[in-house]
């Protein structure tokens, strides 16, 4: 352990050439196969405290690479029904681990093609966090098939954190311990709350976040890499990314290592038949990561203790241990916490911490910039962008400061890829405009909220209002049968003997909202002041309300229970035509009284049909 919760290390001089040194070595790789893209849908828990590594900084494995490492062209992939390619042992990767770190960087570079991440990083970092899951010991699902546990965070020699799950994750209810293949620890998996609330993540689809498993815990690691607007292919970004797991220079050495060894080419092995790491740095007993006896051995090595290699001869392509010297990737192989080499490095001095590009000096304002209301119907995009201005002091424009737009859980309107929460970059003319924003189906008036990522500058926040669809409309009701309406006092209409279409300039109208009231008598065409059954021409401007008849025909609630199943209804909403303009009413039950009803029929825009029921005296029918 390199570093402990409290304190911070610095970077500086001889952390930028080893990362220039591994970049260098990244030319040589090529772009993963495609794979289908899934939205990811999870929102930004937004920075964690400056003193949080991932990790809880506890002991990672510090094998580093073989030499001459180049996988031979063709090795980072599995002919279909061919042999495995071959290549250093250390290349293959467990195939379930290696679909998760591809599954994840492809819905992060649909959700935040800026961030850039390559899934060798992530391998990068499983490898030196678990061994890519032991080897790739997880079930189909990717789910591990025993927990991996780093030591109890309990201060000696690793960072001191209390239990904050009470043992949900860890089975640990005295302090924490980090979690999964990719070793979360609960804290930040969480963030204190319900399980998923911080930088958990569903990787796989099946509703969970568990940080046990390959996929969900994949994406997770994914997502904090690319926080704050980091672009992982600028030098800085990726540095601070990787310390942000565990910040020690020794394991951003051994991380760099190991990404620039996946860039140079990988290929797939069985689950179960990974390479397993076996030297550690920092390792102080009570550690679980490898699978096998705490402190002790396992299925596949010896538990390395501090200052001893203990590197295995079995995978080197020279067969032998190879303690120290170049690894290909311009590192200083050994790593921290080894020894065996008559001349080891030196553990390099905190280097100094450059300036967060996440955190540009000089944002003291946000601006909104243009008065476009924010509104759009149901369902579809909003038209205009949110966009704002970073300013300083001065007023004058920042450049490369990182704004964040945040959308409330009181809507299902949505960025791109499903989001809620997006990161923007402003340009040199310090602005910075959200991608375009689309409306769900709630409607109603949300507040979305812009911020300066690590900044104090004060929110912008922007009124936005979702509106119902048009209903569709109609301009003609009628009936699709002329048959008279007939039934006996105390007996039932058929289901469907009612059957209406609507239509609008003689084309089918789908979908429009219609109303059935049964009615004493025609508000359109009877007036209390005219003679009895002259008419009067509908008034759009003083419509007469309908007056619903208290006996005779009536319906019945679908949805009422007990006694009030049999309790009649005389006015049905939420009637509408189908696909083709037809609506079919349900049953109508009948009274004692006998005589001529009549039902009402009205569309949202007022086009009505009056149909006359004629109930019989019994025996009459």
């Amino acid at each position: 352990m390199a570093a402990t919760f409290g304190r911070r290390h610095r970077r500086g001089a001889a952390s930028t050439a080893v990362v220039a040194l591994a970049l260098a070595a990244l030319t040589a790789s090529q772009a993963p196969g495609a794979l289908e893209h899934a939205a990811a849908t999870e929102p930004d828990p937004g920075p964690l405290p400056a003193d949080a590594p991932i990790d809880g900084g506890a002991g990672y494995y510090a094998d580093l690479p073989p030499l001459n490492s180049t996988v031979p062209h063709g090795g980072s992939h599995r002919p279909h029904g061919g042999p495995l390619a071959t290549g250093p042992a250390q290349a293959g990767i467990p195939a379930t681990v290696l679909a998760a770190y591809k599954k994840a960087a492809a819905r992060l570079d649909d959700a935040e093609p800026g961030c850039r991440l390559p899934w060798q990083l992530l391998a990068g970092i499983g490898k030196v966090e678990s061994g890519q899951a032991r080897g790739g010991a997880v079930d189909a699902t990717g789910t591990t098939l025993a927990p991996i546990l780093g030591p109890q965070l309990n201060g000696h020699g690793f960072a001191r954190i209390g239990d904050t799950d009470g043992g949900r994750l860890d089975g640990d209810r005295t302090y924490d311990r980090a979690v999964g293949p990719m070793q979360f620890i609960p804290s930040t998996w969480s963030n204190g709350g319900p399980l998923g609330a911080g930088w958990g993540a569903d990787g796989n689809g099946d509703g969970k976040k568990d940080p046990h498993n390959v996929f969900d815990a994949a994406l997770a690691a994914g997502r904090y890499l690319c926080a704050g607007g980091r672009d992982l292919s600028a030098a800085d970004d990726l540095d601070r990314a990787i310390l942000g797991y565990n910040d020690s220079a020794a394991y951003l050495r051994t991380v760099l290592s190991w990404y620039a060894f996946y860039r140079t080419g990988t290929y797939e092995v069985p689950d179960g038949k990974g390479v397993l790491p076996v030297r550690r740095a920092g390792a102080t007993g009570g550690d679980d990561r490898a699978g096998g006896r705490r402190g002790g051995r396992t299925g596949h090595g010896t538990a390395g203790a501090p200052g001893k290699n203990r590197h295995p001869a079995k995978g080197k392509p020279n067969g032998s241990a190879e303690p120290g010297g170049p690894n290909g990737t311009g590192h200083t192989r050994g790593g921290a916490g080894t020894s065996g080499n008559p001349h080891p490095t030196p553990t390099p001095k905190p280097p100094t911490k450059p300036t967060d590009p996440a955190k540009p000096a000089g944002v003291t304002a946000l601006q909104r910039v243009g008065d476009h209301d924010l509104s759009a119907t149901a369902g579809t995009d909003f038209a205009a962008k949110p966009r704002v201005r970073a300013a300083d002091a001065a007023g004058k424009p920042v450049a490369g400061a990182a704004i964040r737009f945040t959308l409330p859980k009181t809507t299902d309107a949505r960025f791109p890829g499903a989001a809620t929460t997006v990161t923007v970059t402003t340009g040199k003319d310090g602005l910075a405009t959200a991608p375009t924003l689309h409306a769900g189906d709630r409607t109603g008036t949300f507040t979305l909220r812009a911020t300066a990522v690590g900044r104090s500058a004060p929110a912008v926040a922007f009124d936005a209002t979702v509106k119902a669809k048009p209903a569709p409309r109609a301009d003609r009701l009628v009936r699709t049968s002329d048959k008279k309406l007939t039934v006996t006092a105390g007996q039932a209409f058929a289901p469907g003997a009612i059957e209406v279409r609507a239509t609008r300039q003689g084309k089918t109208a789908a979908g429009v909202p219609v109303t059935a009231t049964m009615v004493t008598e025609d508000p359109d065409t009877q007036s209390p002041e005219s003679p009895q059954g002259q008419t009067t021409p509908k008034n759009p401007q003083s419509p007469k309300s309908p007056v619903e008849n208290d006996k005779g025909p009536y319906f019945k609630d679908p949805e009422a229970t007990g006694a009030d199943k049999d309790k009649p209804v005389r006015t049905l909403t939420a009637l509408t035509t189908d696909a083709n303009g037809l609506l079919q009413l349900p049953k109508i039950y009948t009274d004692t009284h006998t005589g001529t009803f009549l039902l009402r029929l009205i569309t949202g825009d007022g086009v009505s049909l009056i149909v006359e029921l004629e109930v019989t005296p019994p025996g009459q029918g």
